[in-house]
């Protein structure tokens, strides 16, 4: 089943201006990379490396993964830590709502503007000592209906 893609990557030329602006080349390797994202949209190192060797694409494991932490650096992808403890990568910077399959570990964007301006404004009101509010990060945590249950 395939999912209604809400929030779209940023496209090759996209993706080339997004590197120019941050000083960083469009090498070979970070096309590829952000070509698997693509279709992938939420990934972990490891799954774009294996999306990439299916490719014939050589790229090695360490590299995929400095490759998406220096774009999550640069802002252009963003981080997602699941709760097996990896770390995945969202090609999709803007801020929207995610929701995490805790048995299949996957990420689904939401689109709620309701729920997102709701505690946004209810945010803005609240103080909390000795911090100030950088980012709202909203993550709903599921687990699959047992219709869904290989959602």
């Amino acid at each position: 089943m395939s999912l209604p893609v809400l929030y779209p990557a940023p496209t090759l030329e996209e993706f080339r201006t997004l590197l120019r602006r941050h000083k960083l080349k469009a090498t070979r390797q970070r096309t590829a990379v952000h070509e698997v994202m693509m279709e992938l949209h939420h990934a972990s190192a490891d799954k774009v490396r294996e999306q990439l060797a299916q490719k014939g694409s050589r790229v090695t494991a360490a590299s995929v993964y400095n490759i998406l932490s220096d774009l999550a650096d640069c802002h252009i992808y963003s981080r997602r830590m699941s709760a097996n403890g990896k770390m995945y990568f969202d090609v999709v910077s803007a801020r929207h709502i995610h929701l995490y399959d805790r048995e299949n570990h996957t990420y689904r964007d939401l689109a709620d503007e309701e729920l997102s301006a709701l505690v946004s404004s209810h945010l803005k009101r609240r103080k909390f000592k000795g911090y100030t509010i950088e980012d709202i990060d909203i993550q709903i945590i599921a687990r699959p209906t047992r219709k869904n249950k290989n959602a």
